[in-house]
């Protein structure tokens, strides 16, 4: 079903919500896959969950590891590209083969620009409240950049964000399984049907 703009939902880690998300039009899906994040999966528990689902772009995040373990790690699941949570630096942006997308703090967008490597796109998860000195950087941000903003689980807001700026996309969190086939999404689904097209 056609949305307002792209969504990207992050930290899948279990079949329900890969499937439903996949199923309710979100064009990316992120796995944690970096051993020291919370929330992490393994890359077989990826390989698992990518073969039920399709029509989806599929993203690593990672923190701190080297540039040839991400390398590794996304050959191993096919991943499309990788959501960096840390800054690189240039030389190690140069050795990652997927393209890049980088997770900012709201708190970090105006200290970031302008960026010294080209990404694929930038994921800021914003704060309850945003300033207005936060929105204006958010606005440079988007002229300049694939932005993907993260709103949480308001329907409002997302909608509201989806029409304020010129976004790439929307970022929302999954979930977890109360126990494993059993999901509530009824916050999500809300969020979804908020960005559905008129």
């Amino acid at each position: 079903m056609p949305h307002l703009v792209p969504l990207l939902i992050r930290g899948i880690n279990n079949l329900s919500d890969a499937r439903y998300c996949a199923g309710m039009g979100a064009a990316k899906l992120t796995f944690i896959l970096d051993p020291a994040l919370p929330g992490h999966v393994d890359a077989k528990t990826v390989q698992e969950l990518a073969g039920w689902i399709a029509g989806v772009e599929l993203l690593g995040e990672f923190d701190q590891l080297s540039a040839p373990q991400i390398n590794a790690i996304a050959a191993e699941c096919a991943l499309d590209a990788v959501l960096l949570r840390s800054f690189p630096t240039a030389a190690a942006m140069a050795e990652i083969a997927p393209p890049v997308y980088l997770a900012l703090g709201p708190d970090a967008v105006a200290e970031a620009l302008p960026l010294p490597f080209p990404v694929a796109g930038i994921v800021v998860e914003l704060a309850a409240v945003t300033s207005s000195e936060d929105e204006r950087a958010l606005q440079v941000l988007a002229a300049a950049h694939k932005l993907w903003l993260g709103p949480g689980l308001d329907p409002a807001r997302a909608r509201e964000l989806a029409t304020r700026f010129p976004l790439a996309g929307l970022s929302l969190p999954s979930g977890n399984e109360v126990k494993p086939g059993l999901r509530d999404f009824d916050q999500l689904e809300a969020v979804f049907e908020a960005l559905e097209t008129d």
